[in-house]
């Protein structure tokens, strides 16, 4: 039987960059790193959230040839992948602190349906959207 999602992958141009702006810019926390030759199982997770994971993944071998990871990092640079959605509390707060540790957003809080809502990209071109959870009353 299905528990539930453990982990989704996101893939990024150089593990140590998505690492740090992970961890130091948005707060995730280190779950698994690991080397097996030239790959590595590298995932996060936000420490309210312990039991998903965010998967870090650079890609290329063994999973990709050259040509295909060239396409897929090429790919995520133009933002082309779906965007991943972060839940927050305050949006406009939220995005103060995030703008203070020098995350570059794309778009500024804004309200629309109901809530509030904003977007940036992580190093590698990951597209996100952080959207305040709607008021209650």
């Amino acid at each position: 039987m299905i528990q539930g999602v453990q982990v989704v992958g996101l893939y990024v141009r150089n593990q140590d960059e998505a690492l740090a702006f992970y961890v130091d810019k948005l707060g995730f926390r280190v779950h698994t790193d690991v080397r097996n030759g030239d790959y590595r199982w590298l995932t996060v997770q936000h420490p309210d959230q312990p039991s998903f994971q965010l998967g870090l993944f650079t890609p290329g071998p063994p999973v990709h040839d050259a040509a295909t990871a060239q396409t897929l990092q090429a790919a995520v640079a133009k933002g082309a992948m779906p965007p991943l959605v972060l839940a927050v509390a305050d949006c406009r707060a939220a995005h103060e602190r995030m703008c203070a540790r020098g995350v570059e957003f794309t778009q500024e809080p804004i309200d629309r349906y109901g809530t509030v809502d904003a977007g940036f990209r992580d190093p590698s071109g990951n597209g996100w959207k952080m959207i305040e959870a709607r008021r209650q009353g």
